[in-house]
C-alpha cells in the first residue's frame, strides 16, 4: 500500500486545499489563515529539524515570496497569494517550493487558456499579452498600473477573467505528490 505522506506534506496539501476552496468561492485569501500557516511552518522545522531545516524553511520561504512578488506588482496577483506560496515554501524548503511552483504555474496557464477560448476572448487576451509585454519594456517608469487584481476580483463577471492561482497551487501540489509518489512506488 506504500508509506503515508510526510507530515509537512499533509499539513500543506490539507491547507492549501482549504484555502483553495475560499479562494475559488470569494476570490480571496484571508491572513488569517496564511499567517499561521506559515509560522506553524517555522516553528515545526525549527522544532523537530534543528538549524538547517530551519534554515530550508526559510529559503523555501524567501523563495516562495520572491518568485511572486514580481507578478503582484506588475497587478497580475493578489497580496494572499504571495503569502500563501511564502507559507508553502516555510513548510516544503527550497526545492520542493520550486517545483510547487512550476506545478501551480502549469496549471494555472492552462486554466487561463481555457478561460480565454471559452469566454471568446482570444483577441482581448492578445492585445493584453502586447500591453504587459510594452509594461515589462518599461517596468522602471509604470509599475503596477491601474487594472491589478484588486479592480479585477471586484468586476461582477471576476470568474470569467480571474485564476484563482491558490486553487491552482493545490492542483499542481496535488499532481506533484502523486507524481513523486508514483516514482518511489516504480
Amino acid at each position: 500500500m506504500g508509506r503515508p505522506l510526510p507530515t509537512p506534506a499533509m499539513v500543506v496539501l490539507f491547507t492549501t486545499l482549504a484555502i483553495a476552496i475560499i479562494d475559488v468561492l470569494r476570490l480571496r485569501i484571508y491572513n488569517l489563515m496564511v499567517y499561521p500557516f506559515l509560522l506553524s511552518g517555522l516553528v515545526f522545522h525549527g522544532v523537530i529539524g534543528g538549524t538547517g531545516a530551519l534554515a530550508d524553511s526559510l529559503l523555501g520561504l524567501l523563495f516562495g515570496f520572491g518568485i511572486l512578488v514580481p507578478f503582484c506588482a506588475l497587478g497580475g496577483l493578489g497580496g494572499g497569494d504571495v503569502k500563501l506560496m511564502a507559507a508553502i515554501g516555510a513548510w516544503l524548503g527550497l526545492p520542493v517550493t520550486f517545483a510547487v511552483f512550476l506545478a501551480g504555474s502549469l496549471v494555472a496557464g492552462l486554466y487561463a487558456v481555457v478561460l480565454v477560448i471559452v469566454h471568446g476572448r482570444v483577441r482581448e487576451t492578445w492585445l493584453n499579452l502586447q500591453i504587459v509585454w510594452l509594461r515589462l519594456q518599461i517596468i522602471g517608469r509604470y509599475l503596477a498600473a491601474e487594472d491589478k487584481v484588486e479592480t479585477a476580483v471586484i468586476d461582477p463577471n471576476a470568474h470569467r477573467r480571474v485564476v484563482p492561482f491558490a486553487a491552482m497551487v493545490a492542483l499542481g501540489l496535488f499532481a506533484l505528490l502523486m507524481w513523486l509518489r508514483f516514482l518511489n512506488l516504480s
